[in-house]
């Protein structure tokens, strides 16, 4: 699922007080008059609290926008932003906003992180920007104050018990609920992609810009491809990299679904890594012996759990073995950590203690997807729905022993959505390419396929032959890197969709 339950991006960087004006922008390649949401106060740039790794050239600024847009004028909240300036003034175009991943993914550190490996010819044409969403600190943030217990993966993802049952899933999430509604405040009943994407349109204006050009990831795929659809005409180079579906009746529900196939496509690649004569973390003789094994520790798990100290839990389950496989998958580099885990439990051992971020990093972090996800659309109330769909899950996806048709908080969210789900149309100029990599766990490309019906002639997709989460500048594949930059860069996509071997 493409949610705060799956990415934890945790690199934002703080906000320093502002103590800089603006400075005039350089003439661009998109002309035409302001218009009057453009003619707004400059926003104060100054330098970033705690340097860190960052760029020195990065710049923040905060931004005050409505807690509710329906009511513009009453309670703002702010919003955390970062940008480093286009590096060359004169054939500057615009700004490039980078979209994170989620909800609860912050692109605050972007500028100076992977904004660095876009290509020369990209960077001097685009501001690079970057922002903490709504909800997500440093921006002003929300909390559920759950329990220690609760911000386990194998609780924020709905593993359900080892004999399928969903009992304790849905007291959890009623449990869950409960807490983001108390301790969250107004805040929260205000998370929403809609409300994402008006906020993104208020940073627009307050850059002077007429449109905006986007590179957006993961979640950040559904944020632009909304953003496409709310706001058409202020769009001019949106670039989508490892798409969520937009089913308008499902959303997360699809994303977490979703799953189930994004297992099965990169299982086989893992198998080969882990099966592969050398490998230091080798776990069997073959790639078929790999799968049976995997569902053996699982299952011996389930049964015989190995305490496992600094955990949480603080034990090696079934389901924890699960939920490692799961986060392993994201990328090749992480193999090596579910092989790990496979060798210590063959053992009856475990590994150290995976880090993980402190608890209050994870309340906020939580706190924005729950909301986020339960305020986009309505999910089904009924246990005997989820016990069902988990049920056939488990029964023909082993791997992910039926989670991915599980209920998650919003199973107990007592309010519906304040707006219907949005939904992706062909209608609007043609200034998307979406770009996929075959195997992706966390979006796989039966869902990326889905988004790219849905844009019809708006669109243009690559898909790469490459395993893992991201495909753009990140899995070292030339042909579907130079179209993407390409496209950034001239505005020149391929005339039809692209297979990139």
């Amino acid at each position: 699922m493409s949610s705060t339950l799956r990415d934890l991006a945790l690199t934002a960087v703080p906000v320093a007080l502002l103590v800089a004006l603006l400075p005039p922008l350089a003439a661009g390649a998109v002309p035409g008059p302001a218009t009057g949401d453009e003619l707004r106060p400059p926003l104060a740039w100054g330098p970033c609290e705690g340097t860190g790794a960052a760029d020195p050239r990065q710049q923040c600024a905060t931004l005050q926008v409505p807690l509710d847009h329906a009511a513009p004028d009453g309670r703002q909240i702010s919003l955390a932003l970062s940008r480093i300036p286009a590096e060359d003034g004169r054939v500057r175009r615009g700004a490039l906003f980078l979209i994170p991943g989620g909800p609860g993914g912050s692109s605050l550190g972007d500028p100076s992180g992977k904004g660095q490996k876009l290509p020369r010819k990209v960077r001097d044409r685009y501001d690079l920007i970057g922002f903490a969403p709504r909800g997500l600190a440093p921006s002003t943030s929300v909390d559920c104050g759950l329990e220690h217990d609760d911000l386990a993966l194998t609780k924020l993802r709905p593993w359900p018990a080892p004999d399928g049952s969903i009992d304790e899933n849905m007291a959890t999430a009623e449990r869950m609920a409960q807490a983001c509604l108390r301790d969250g405040g107004e805040l929260i009943r205000h998370l929403s992609t809609r409300d994402n994407a008006r906020d993104l349109d208020r940073v627009r204006a307050a850059l002077g810009e007429r449109k905006i050009s986007a590179w957006g990831v993961s979640y950040g795929t559904y944020v632009g491809a909304v953003y496409s659809q709310m706001f058409p005409h202020r769009t001019d180079r949106i670039v989508l990299d490892s798409n969520d579906d937009p089913d308008p009746a499902r959303v997360a529900r699809a994303w977490l679904a979703g799953h189930e196939q994004g297992v099965e496509d990169v299982f086989p690649h893992f198998a080969a890594w882990a099966s592969a004569p050398g490998n230091p973390d080798r776990v069997a003789e073959t790639a078929a012996e790999v799968r049976p094994l995997f569902l053996r520790l699982a299952a011996r798990l389930d049964r015989e759990p190995i305490p496992w100290p600094g955990a949480n839990p603080g034990e090696l389950n079934g389901n924890v073995l699960r939920q490692t496989m799961l986060d392993s998958l994201y990328q090749p580099r992480r193999y090596a950590a579910l092989a790990k885990v496979m060798r210590a439990a063959g053992q009856g051992t475990v590994p150290p203690a995976p880090a993980t971020p402190p608890d209050a990093v994870l309340q906020n972090v939580t706190a924005v997807g729950i909301g986020t996800l339960c305020n986009d659309v309505s999910w089904p109330k009924s246990a005997a729905e989820y016990a069902q769909g988990v049920a056939e899950s488990r029964a023909t996806h082993p791997l992910t022993a039926g989670m991915p048709r599980n209920a998650l908080p919003c199973a107990a969210w007592p309010h519906p959505p304040r707006e219907a789900p949005t939904r992706i149309t062909g209608q609007g100029p043609s200034t998307v390419l979406l770009v996929q990599n075959e195997r992706d766990v966390a979006t796989p490309l039966s869902g990326a396929l889905k988004l790219r019906e849905a844009f019809g002639g708006r669109a243009v997709m690559i898909t790469v032959n490459s395993t893992g989460h991201n495909a753009y500048l990140a899995e070292g594949n030339p042909c579907g890197d130079r179209a993407v930059t390409r496209f950034l860069s001239t505005g020149e996509r391929p005339g039809r969709d692209l297979y990139c071997r």
